[in-house]
């Protein structure tokens, strides 16, 4: 039996207010994991895009010296 099956077992046993809690919960997870993996999906694309962006600039010289970086008050 796979765990689907095993799941739906359970669920089947339960009175229906506890189905529809079950259910609820089940449809939170989905949410979840959708917005897991867009906000992975958002974080290797901000970095693609970094990247590519940035491509070519390593061998630029640099206008600014170490000097430049220091904050002055």
């Amino acid at each position: 039996m796979t765990l689907a099956e095993r799941i739906i077992q359970h669920v089947r046993a339960l009175p229906e207010a506890i189905q529809a809690e079950v259910l609820d919960f089940v449809e939170y997870l989905v949410a979840k994991v959708r917005i897991d993996k867009e906000s992975r999906d958002d974080a290797e694309w901000s970095a693609f895009s970094l990247a590519e962006a940035m491509r070519g600039l390593e061998s630029d010289p640099t206008a600014y010296s170490t000097d430049d970086l220091k904050e002055a008050f």
